[in-house]
C-alpha cells in the first residue's frame, strides 16, 4: 500500500532530486514542537514505514498524541533503523537463523526468505578471557586461545556471514561492540533506499542504550525478538513516559565521568524509571563530552529506564568529525536534523520539550564514588569505602550483607606466591581491572588512569604480584592514545598491560586467579574484592572467589590496586611507602580535569579513529584463516559441542494449536527479589561439579576444554543444563547458597536440571516462583530459552525486568504477576504446592487468570502479554515459530 504521508516528502538538496526525507514540520501540527526529541525519532519511523498494516496512521496519531496517552498503555510499533549483536547472543541468533531455515524447509517453504531484511552488525567481543596478564605477551597469548577456543564459533559465524545477506560480522580483537558502535558503526543519520532519517537501533546486549550519549536511539531488546526485527517485523512497545533529567553545574576538578554515572544511577533508581525513557537536557549537558553522556548512557539498564537519551546536539557533531566520519556526510547529518527539527541546542531553554516528570542534578555537588559490593545502585563515596565496607562484613547476608561473625573480621591468612610471602584478609583487592564498554570509550577517565600510573610509578609504588591486573581497551584507538600521550608503559609497569580488547572481566571472563590465593581465600573464608570500571557486579559474575565487587572509575581502580585492600580511607591513609619511606597519598598522584583534557585535546585525534576502523574487518589474520562452509543450509556436526541444531522447531506444524491449562505444575525454584539473568543463565566458567560439565565429559572433553557458558550458547545441551546453575543462587527450598532444589515427588535434593529431568519424565509441568525485577541485568536470551527446555511453563513473579519478561514471551512462558498488593507471602504460597493456571479461550493483554491450588486456595494473578501481538506469538508457541510459519505459509 501506499504511505497516506507521501505529501511531505521533499529532497533534502535540491540539487539531488533522489535524496528525499520526510518533512515532519509539514505536518504543520503544534504537538510536533513540544515532543521529547527521542519520541520524534519513535514517530518519524512511523510515518516512514506506514503502511496501514503494521504501522498505522492511528499509530502516527498515538504518537503526536503522546503528552495525553502516555499514561494509557498505548501500543505503537517501531520499525528501528538496525540491529547490532555481540557474540554470546549473536551465536544462538545465528543458529535460530540456521534452524529456521531447516524448519521453513521441512514445511515446503522457501529456506532463502530467512535473512536479515534489517541490517545487522555483530561484533564478536565476548569470547576472550584474562588468561594470561602482567607480561608483555598477553594480548597475543589471550587471543591464541580464544581461536584455539572458539574455532567452531568462529567458523560458524564465519559461515554466516556469507550465508545471509544484509549481516556485517566485526572479527574478534575490533573492540567492545558498543564503543565499535560508537566510534565507527553509528551514522546519526542514514541514508538508505533514497531517504534520510534519524539512525536507531535495537541490540541483543542490554547496554546498546550506550549509543544514546551520541543522539542515535537505541535500546537492548531480547535475542528472539531482535531475530524478528531482522526479518522486517516492528517491536511492538507501550508508547513510554519521559521523565527529562536537567542537568545544571559544572563538575568538580576532581571528579571522573564514573562518579557522575554512578550518582545519576542511584538518583535515578531512586526516582524509579523502568520502562520510561530518560531524556537529559539543560546547561550542564553542554558541560559533557559525547564520551561522558555514552558513559552515563551505557549504565542505562542499571537505573532500569528502558533509553537515555541526549539528543544531537553541535558536540555530537563535532565528535563524528573528531573520529573520523566523512566530513560530507556529517554536513548532510546537521542539515538533515536542523530540517526535522531534531538538532538540540542544551543553552537554549526555549526547546526544551514537554516531559513526564522533571528530575536535576547539579554536577558540582557529584563526590568520587564506587558502587557496591554486589550491585550498581548501590552507591558509596569514595571517603565511606572503608566503613561502609566494614559495615557490609557483619551485616546480614543480602545485597549489602556477608554475616561475617565479629570475632572473624580481622582475619588473616599467609600464602606464598612466586616464592615471597604475603597475606590476605577481608577487603584484599585480589582482581583490578580496567574494563567495560562503560568506561574503556572515555579518553577522559582512561587518560587519566594513564596520569595517575605514570605519577605512580615516578613516587615508587608499585602493586603486590598476586593481584591480577588487566586491560581491555574497547577499541584500538584507546591504546593508539594511551601510547602516544606516553602513558601506556607506566601502566605496564603497573601490571595493567594490554589483554584483549573485547568485555573481559565486566562479563565474567576473569579468567583464573593464583592457586594459592585461591587456597588462602577459601581456607580463611575471606571476602576477596574485585575492583573493576566495569557496569555490572552482580554476585557470581566477576568471579566465583571474589564475593565483594565494586564498580569504580579506571584511575580509582590502579588506586586500589596499589593499596591492595578496600579498607582504606584515602584521605587519612597513605596508598603506599616507597622505597625512600615517604608516604604517599591519593591526592599526591591524582590527575585534575584540567591535566587530563589537555593531554586528550593533544593527543585524540581524527586520524587515530580512520587508521584503526579502515582495516577493521580485514585486521584479524586468525579470522581471515578461517575455513568456512558456504551452503546456503548449515551443515550441522553431530560431533560440535559449541553448535547444535535447537530442538524449538521440532514437531513444528503450519496449524495452530490452542493454548491449554496449565494442570497440577510444581515449582521447580522459589526466589526472593532482584533474581538476575546471570542467577538464571550464567555466562561464566563451568564448574566442574555441574550437569553441564558432566555432559562436557561425557562428549570426551577436559576441564580444560569446557570454556565457559557464554562461549556454548550455540548447544541447547550445554545451556539447558547450565541453566539456574549460578553458584550464589539462593532457591527458598533450599537452606544454602548454589544451583540446587528439591525433587518434591522423591524429597531428593538434585542440581536443577536433574530435578528438572525427573520432572520431565514423569510428564509434570513446571513454574518458578519469585520476587520484584525477576531477570534484571543482561539482556540474555537463553535465560529465557533454558527454563523453556527445562520443561518451565510459567513464571510468577511480583514485577520483572523488561528485556526478560520480552524473552520469556518469546518463548511462549508466560509471565504471570502477583496483582498489586499481594506476593507470595501475602497469599501464604510455600512452593510446595501444585499449581493449575487457568488459560481461557479468549484472551486480552494483561488480563487476571485464576491460579488453583491443591490445597484447594485460589487466586488471580495479571498475564503480563501487554500488547495484542505478544498474544498473537504466545498462540504460536513463541516469536521464531510464528515467523517459521508466516514464511512457510
Amino acid at each position: 500500500m501506499s504511505n497516506p504521508f507521501e505529501q511531505i516528502v521533499e529532497p533534502l538538496d535540491p540539487k539531488q532530486p533522489l535524496k528525499k526525507f520526510f518533512n515532519l514540520n509539514k505536518l504543520k501540527d503544534v504537538r510536533y514542537a513540544r515532543l521529547p526529541f527521542s519520541i520524534r525519532v519513535l514517530l518519524e519511523a512511523a510515518i516512514r514505514n506506514c503502511d496501514e498494516f503494521l504501522v498505522k496512521k492511528e499509530d502516527v496519531e498515538n504518537i503526536l498524541n503522546w503528552k495525553v496517552v502516555q499514561h494509557k498503555n498505548v501500543e505503537v510499533p517501531f520499525k528501528p533503523a538496525r540491529v547490532i549483536l555481540q557474540d554470546f547472543t549473536g551465536v544462538p541468533a545465528v543458529v535460530d537463523f540456521a534452524a529456521m531455515r531447516d524448519a521453513v524447509k521441512k514445511l515446503g517453504g522457501d529456506p532463502e526468505k530467512i535473512n536479515p531484511i534489517c541490517p545487522a552488525d555483530l561484533v564478536i567481543d565476548h569470547s576472550i578471557q584474562v588468561d594470561f596478564n602482567r607480561r608483555p605477551d598477553s594480548l597475543q597469548k589471550n587471543q591464541d586461545l580464544e581461536f584455539e577456543r572458539n574455532k567452531e564459533r568462529f567458523e560458524f559465524l564465519k559461515w554466516g556471514s556469507q550465508a545471509f545477506e544484509n549481516m556485517r560480522i566485526i572479527p574478534p580483537g575490533s573492540g567492545i561492540i558498543h564503543q565499535v558502535n560508537l566510534e565507527y558503526l553509528a551514522r546519526v543519520v542514514m541514508d538508505q533506499d533514497g531517504y534520510y532519517y534519524p539512525d536507531s537501533v535495537v541490540g541483543t546486549d542490554s547496554h546498546t542504550t550506550m549509543i544514546d550519549g551520541l543522539g542515535v536511539l537505541g535500546w537492548g531488546v531480547g535475542g528472539i525478538e531482535a531475530e524478528a526485527v531482522m526479518l522486517g517485523q516492528p517491536i511492538s512497545m507501550v508508547l513510554p513516559e519521559v521523565v527529562g533529567y536537567k542537568l545544571l553545574g559544572n563538575p568538580q576538578p576532581l571528579v571522573t565521568s564514573t562518579d557522575i554515572v554512578l550518582t545519576i544511577t542511584k538518583h535515578l533508581r531512586q526516582v524509579g524509571v523502568v520502562g520510561k525513557f530518560v531524556e537529559f537536557f539543560g546547561p550542564g549537558v553542554a558541560q559533557l563530552s559525547i564520551a561522558d553522556r555514552a558513559t552515563i548512557a551505557n549504565m542505562c539498564p542499571e537505573y532500569g529506564a528502558t533509553a537515555a537519551y541526549f539528543p544531537v546536539d553541535d558536540i555530537s557533531i563535532g565528535y563524528l568529525i573528531q573520529t573520523g566520519r566523512d566530513k560530507e556526510k556529517v554536513m548532510c547529518t546537521k542539515k538533515y536534523l536542523e530540517a526535522v527539527g531534531m538538532l538540540r541546542d542544551f543553552k537554549n531553554s526555549s526547546q526544551d520539550p514537554d516531559f513526564t516528570q522533571v528530575v536535576e542534578l547539579d554536577l558540582s555537588t557529584v563526590v568520587p564514588c564506587c558502587s557496591g559490593p554486589k550491585r550498581p545502585q548501590d552507591k558509596v563515596a569514595v571517603s565511606d569505602m572503608k566503613k561502609d565496607f566494614e559495615t557490609c562484613l557483619g551485616a546480614k547476608q543480602g545485597f549489602k550483607g556477608f554475616q561475617i561473625a565479629p570475632d572473624r573480621h580481622n582475619s588473616v591468612v599467609k600464602f606464598s606466591f612466586e616464592g615471597r610471602d604475603f597475606e590476605l584478609a577481608h577487603g584484599s583487592v585480589v582482581i583490578a581491572a580496567i574494563t567495560s564498554c562503560t568506561n574503556t570509550s572515555n579518553p577522559s577517565v582512561m587518560l587519566g588512569a594513564g596520569l595517575l600510573a605514570k605519577k605512580a610509578v615516578e613516587a615508587g609504588l608499585m602493586i603486590k604480584p598476586y593481584i591480577k591486573t588487566s586491560l581491555s581497551p574497547g577499541s584500538g584507538v584507546v591504546t593508539y592514545y594511551l601510547r602516544e600521550s606516553g602513558v601506556m608503559s607506566y601502566l605496564s609497569q603497573l601490571g595493567f598491560d594490554v589483554v584483549g580488547y573485547g568485555c573481559m572481566t565486566c562479563i565474567g571472563n576473569s579468567g583464573p586467579l593464583p592457586e594459592s590465593v585461591v587456597e588462602a581465600i577459601t581456607q580463611g573464608d575471606l571476602v576477596a574484592v574485585g575492583v573493576l570500571s566495569g557496569n555490572r557486579n552482580f554476585e557470581g559474575r566477576v568471579h566465583p572467589n571474589t564475593r565483594a565487587n565494586y564498580l569504580a572509575s579506571p584511575p580509582l581502580v590502579i588506586a586500589y590496586a596499589i593499596a591492595g585492600t578496600i579498607r582504606i580511607d584515602f584521605e587519612k591513609e597513605p596508598l603506599g611507602i616507597n622505597a625512600s619511606g615517604k608516604k604517599i597519598f591519593l591526592k599526591d598522584i591524582w590527575p585534575t580535569r584540567n591535566e587530563i583534557q589537555a593531554v586528550e585535546r593533544k593527543f585524540v585525534i581524527p586520524g587515530m579513529f580512520k587508521e584503526v576502523y579502515e582495516k577493521i574487518e580485514t585486521v584479524n589474520e586468525s579470522w581471515n584463516a578461517l575455513d568456512a562452509p558456504s551452503d546456503k543450509l548449515y551443515t550441522w556436526n553431530p560431533k560440535s559441542t559449541y553448535i547444535k541444531s535447537p530442538p524449538f522447531f521440532d514437531g513444528l506444524t503450519l496449524a495452530l494449536q490452542t493454548p491449554k491449562t496449565i494442570e497440577d505444575a510444581y515449582v521447580l525454584l522459589s526466589f526472593g527479589d532482584s533474581v538476575t539473568t546471570d542467577h538464571i543463565s550464567p555466562a561464566g566458567n563451568i564448574a566442574r561439579n555441574s550437569p553441564a560439565a558432566r555432559y562436557l565429559t561425557s562428549r570426551g572433553l577436559t576441564p580444560r576444554e569446557f570454556n565457559s557458558y557464554g562461549s556454548r550458547r550455540g548447544n541447547d545441551a550445554v545451556m539447558a543444563r547450565g541453566t539456574f546453575a549460578n553458584i550464589r543462587l539462593v532457591n527458598k527450598f533450599i537452606d544454602k547458597q548454589g544451583p540446587q532444589t528439591i525433587h518434591f515427588p522423591s524429597g531428593e535434593v538434585l542440581d536443577v536440571f536433574d530435578a528438572a529431568e525427573r520432572y520431565k519424565q514423569a510428564g509434570h509441568p513446571l513454574i518458578v516462583l519469585a520476587g520484584k525485577e525477576y531477570g534484571a541485568g543482561s539482556s540474555r536470551d537463553w535465560a529465557a530459552k533454558g527454563p523453556f527446555l527445562l520443561g518451565v511453563k510459567a513464571v510468577l513473579a511480583e514485577s520483572y525486568e523488561r528485556i526478560h519478561r520480552s524473552n520469556l514471551v518469546g518463548m511462549g512462558v508466560i509471565p504471570l504477576q502477583y496483582l498489586p498488593g499481594e506476593d507470595a507471602g501475602t497469599l501464604g504460597l510455600t512452593g510446595r504446592e501444585r499449581y493449575t493456571i487457568i488459560i481461557p479461550e479468549k484472551l486480552k493483554p494483561q488480563m487476571n487468570v485464576q491460579i488453583k491450588l491443591d490445597t484447594g486456595k485460589t487466586f488471580h494473578a495479571i498475564m503480563r502479554f501487554d500488547t495484542d501481538v505478544e498474544l498473537t506469538y504466545f498462540h504460536n508457541g513463541g516469536i521464531l515459530n510464528y515467523m517459521i510459519r508466516k514464511m512457510a505459509s
